[in-house]
């Protein structure tokens, strides 16, 4: 039993790390250090990357293609560049880190350590694994209140990621909705009808707790997420199956609301109602968003190559922005004491990215976004779009969508860096043509 433990062991070891980083995002609260606080998961990815490079220098993996190193060095090229650019370098340098972290390092380890499809698998199970338990936590946040604060009760659900990271469970929960649903509808023609069924039902369950965060950009996200996902893998799918799939996600719809009653209904139906109000008569949130977004175009007019510099806009924002802005948002419950949160980004990637790095550092790094999304498409049209590979796609578009309205922040962040790096794998990696054995 040890040598078959053992065996097991050797053949999914080099999984360990990137399951890893993704469970890890499950515990609460961060570590300090150094008057620095960090989450855990965080720390498990600086490994996961440590790790990588060291098998790298010693020729035990496949060194990363022409268009894979294009794709993942040129941000980071443009980003040095424009780190030694900014007005002050050093105060720049965790913004420059970071970056590197989410958006190249992460993705690269990812890339090089799945061996094939199965690998992929079970990092896909293991981020619906993460949102099971964030969404049961944070259903029962909502239904006891005990959650975030929302129009001043206790409803929203946050799961372990509390009301200064309210986004952190809705992307979650929403990569673990995209990725049981492709699990489900694309799953290999050799598996077992329990394997689909677990799936679908998975993401059946993820509909409740993601209409409890109260998330809109993660609502739009998910539906387009959803909609390419079903647009993908409809030449697959029966026309039966895709009329069960259209009547399941009325029923959760339904299901959602009267899991709370009609004070969840009526909340939800402002939430979403407020989605077209947002020109007309927006609230004090989408006031202050706006603002931010013409500072973050002020800051790009001023310096349009190189921006402000990694964590630049923190420090510009009062010079650029208009008396719209509030400055804060307020936050509360969920275990917190009620405090006044700074607004430090303009939550959009997107005009970060091109306040913070100008011209060259958006077009590096959003072009090669689009460049990884142009390749994963192409794959999936060659080989008829297996599970692995609409998962990654849908994340990735479901990330497109969402860096409208969000940008990095918080620990949740690792899971779109192991998310780029799974669709990084599709679009690149010789390994997902195959099966592992």
């Amino acid at each position: 039993m040890r040598a078959a433990a053992t065996r097991v062991a050797r053949g999914r070891g080099h999984l360990l790390p990137p399951v890893a980083v993704v469970l890890l995002l499950s515990l609460p609260g961060r570590l300090t250090f150094a008057g620095t606080r960090i989450a855990v998961a965080d720390l498990a990815s600086l490994c996961l990357a440590a790790a990588c490079a060291a098998l790298l220098a010693r020729g035990h993996r496949p060194r990363p293609g022409r268009r894979a190193a294009v794709v993942l060095a040129a941000p980071a090229l443009t980003l040095a560049a424009v780190t030694m650019a900014s007005g002050d370098p050093l105060a720049a340098l965790p913004g420059f880190v970071r970056f590197l972290q989410l958006f190249v390092l992460v993705p690269l380890a990812v890339l090089l350590l799945l061996r094939g499809r199965r690998d992929a698998r079970v990092l896909l199970v293991a981020v619906v694994a993460l949102a099971l338990f964030q969404g049961a936590l944070g259903t029962a946040q909502h239904l006891t209140g005990t959650g975030a604060s929302y129009m001043g009760e206790n409803v929203r659900a946050v799961g372990t990621f509390g009301p200064l990271t309210v986004m952190g469970m809705a992307t979650v929960v929403s990569y673990g909705l995209v990725a049981a649903l492709c699990l489900g509808v694309a799953a290999p023609g050799g598996a077992p009808w329990w394997r689909r069924l677990a799936a679908l039902a998975c993401a059946a369950l993820l509909a409740p707790p993601l209409a409890f965060s109260f998330s809109r950009g993660a609502w739009l996200a998910t539906a387009v997420a959803v909609l390419a996902v079903l647009v993908i893998a409809a030449c697959r799918l029966t026309r039966r199956t895709l009329l069960a799939l259209l009547a399941g996600g009325v029923l959760l719809a339904g299901g959602a609301v009267a899991a709370g009653g009609a004070a969840v209904g009526e909340r939800l139906g402002e939430r979403v109602g407020s989605i077209r109000d947002v020109t007309e008569s927006p609230d004090q949130s989408v006031t202050d968003r706006y603002a931010m977004w013409d500072a973050a175009l002020s800051m790009w007019r001023d310096d349009p190559w190189l921006g402000t510099g990694p964590r630049g806009f923190a420090e510009h924002r009062d010079s650029h922005a208009s008396l719209a802005l509030s400055g804060g948002s307020d936050t509360g419950g969920a275990g917190e004491e009620f405090r006044r949160q700074e607004l430090e980004s303009p939550h959009n990637m997107y005009l970060l990215v091109l306040a913070e790095q100008g011209l060259v550092g958006a077009t590096a790094l959003v072009g090669g976004w689009a460049a990884l999304l142009a390749c994963c498409l192409a794959r999936l049209r060659r080989t008829g779009a297996p599970d692995v590979g609409l998962a990654a796609t849908g994340l990735l578009v479901w990330q497109a969508v969402n860096f409208l309205y969000a940008d990095i922040g918080g620990p949740h962040s690792v899971l779109t860096a192991v998310a780029l790096g799974l669709a990084a794998w599709w679009a690149f990696s010789p390994a997902a043509r195959r099966e592992a054995r």
